[in-house]
């Protein structure tokens, strides 16, 4: 389901290490690529499209939080979402290249923080091959098995609806507004190129009923909840760390062992805070417990609720807060810059400023936005990772209001993250990911 901001293929994997019980964990190291890298394409346009893909994960989200508590499956109920299309959803979120089936077929897979659901599109059910992937044979599987209809994830699962057929575990999926239909089976996913690493996984043989993923083949979901790859495998650990979005540069994906800040380039000291979601199998997000935002000394005059179910999501791009805490952003940023604001009726683009005449935003000084989390760890953001050069002469904020605070992938820029998920820790560095 899962995100935003920056739309990277995460080329095959290298595997760094076995384990050697079971599916309990592995250790891999993964290469990020933008998928912009040689392509002729404005940075400003690149950044627009992130905005609106940003825009699509909101509305998903906003259709998900309208079904919650309700309907079978754990995600039942009657979706009311906002009319923006899923189309653009895949041009924010990050993709793994793996192997699927016996003998395997290739694969690029979404990489989301802020889903569960692993799915591929299947020829069984009428799915659509993408310029770059075939489409998912079953038939050419001996590894495929179909899931029961009571098997524990389809009875589990938070699914939009499910049904049962001749003991198939059929359901459908929202993403904004759109869908997707699959059947849940049970296959052999295959990580690594040099050394093979296969895992076995209940994932969608599915396709899209409406809406579509960009050159993707399907999603690997990484959130909390019960059907991500995370959950199902006990994973303890993964960390990412992402390049500037403009510099089109590659990033890094780690797994298991190899997810550890102190090994890569590090540019500061680690700092650590808690999940807020302590019960791994029952979340979508990753909740953090944001208790504070300032721009440079000053500190935000807001009410410490305006931060409640702060999440971080590979998902977007842009960042969100709360109305009252992105006034009050609005605020700080306009006494500190002293910059004229730009009226305008940009849908894109609400909170700007005019850049001095022949003067890059390079060169404008921006006091750096920190993040304060429940324990003494401050996030630090510098001017690149909040502000935007949207158009020539045209600075704007890159943080948009929600109902949910949020943490994108422009915030995470140049920032090795880690997912401690054995011990509900989440930790941050300052880090030179294209030199890792």
């Amino acid at each position: 389901m899962a995100p935003s901001a920056f739309i990277l293929l995460l080329v095959p994997v290298v595997l760094a290490s076995l384990a050697t019980t079971g599916n309990a964990s592995f250790d891999l190291h993964g290469e990020l690529s933008h998928p912009y890298a040689g392509r002729p394409v404005s940075k400003y346009k690149m950044i627009r499209e992130a905005v609106r893909s940003s825009k699509a994960r909101r509305a998903w989200n906003a259709a998900r939080a309208c079904r919650r508590g309700g309907g079978s499956g754990g995600g039942g109920g009657a979706i009311s979402s906002p009319d923006v299309p899923v189309s653009s959803l895949g041009n924010s979120i990050y993709t793994i290249t793996i192997s699927v089936g016996t003998p395997p077929q290739r694969h690029t897979l979404l990489i989301d923080t802020g889903s569960d659901l692993v799915w591929i599109q299947c020829k069984t059910v009428g799915g659509a091959a993408t310029a770059t992937d075939p489409l998912y044979d079953p038939d050419k599987s001996s590894s495929f098995a179909t899931v029961p209809c009571d098997g524990k994830l389809c009875q589990e699962g938070a699914f939009e609806t499910r049904s049962c057929s001749n003991n198939r575990c059929l359901y459908t999926y929202a993403y904004g507004s759109g869908r997707t239909y699959g059947e849940l089976a049970s296959e052999t996913f295959t990580f690594g190129v040099h050394r093979k690493f296969p895992v076995t996984l209940d994932f969608g043989c599915g396709k899209f009923l409406s809406g579509d993923i960009f050159n993707a083949s399907g999603f690997l979901g990484l959130s909390p909840n019960k059907l991500s790859l995370v959950s199902q495998l006990k994973m303890p650990r993964f960390s990412y760390c992402l390049t500037p979005y403009t510099d089109r540069k590659s990033g890094h994906m780690f797994f298991g062992a190899m997810a550890d800040l102190t090994k890569y380039k590090a540019m500061g000291p680690i700092q650590t805070t808690s999940f807020l979601n302590n019960r791994i199998g029952s979340n979508f997000f990753y909740y953090l417990p944001l208790i504070g935002v300032s721009v440079g000394a000053r500190k935000l005059d807001v009410p410490a609720t305006s931060f409640a179910e702060t999440f971080i999501d590979s998902g977007y791009t842009t960042g969100a807060l709360t109305a009252v805490a992105r006034d009050a952003l609005k605020g700080a940023l306009v006494d500190a810059l002293k910059l004229p604001q730009r009226n305008s009726s940009d849908p894109d683009y609400d909170f700007c400023f005019q850049l001095p005449h022949g003067v890059p935003m390079e060169a404008v000084q921006a006091p750096p936005l920190l993040y304060h989390f429940e324990g003494g760890a401050t996030m630090v953001l510098h001017r690149d990772s909040y502000l935007v050069e949207a158009s020539p002469g045209e600075m704007c904020l890159l943080i948009v209001v929600d109902e949910q605070p949020v943490i994108g992938n422009y915030q995470q820029q140049n920032m090795h993250v880690l997912f401690d998920l054995q011990n509900q820790k989440f930790s941050f560095v300052p880090t030179q990911c294209d030199q890792i």
